[in-house]
């Protein structure tokens, strides 16, 4: 007897998650001639790259840089 192939059923992709950018206005605050960052820069990527703000932390998702928040 020969060896028989295995037929293997196909799995059911779970659908992608659908990933929306941050927008602009709300990193941003203007006030008539001056602009002020709503959220912290990253100390190691610049001035360009902001930090996600959570609820025990802020961290960065170029760089993977943390700073804990002090209870």
């Amino acid at each position: 007897m020969g060896k028989q192939k295995k037929i293997r059923e196909r799995k059911e992709r779970k659908p992608a998650r659908k990933r929306s950018a941050v927008k602009q206005h709300k990193l941003y605050k203007i006030e008539g001639d001056n602009i002020s960052r709503l959220r912290k820069s990253c100390p190691k990527c610049g001035s360009g790259v902001f930090l996600a703000e959570h609820k025990d932390r802020f961290s960065c998702g170029k760089c993977s840089y943390t700073e804990f928040k002090k209870k």
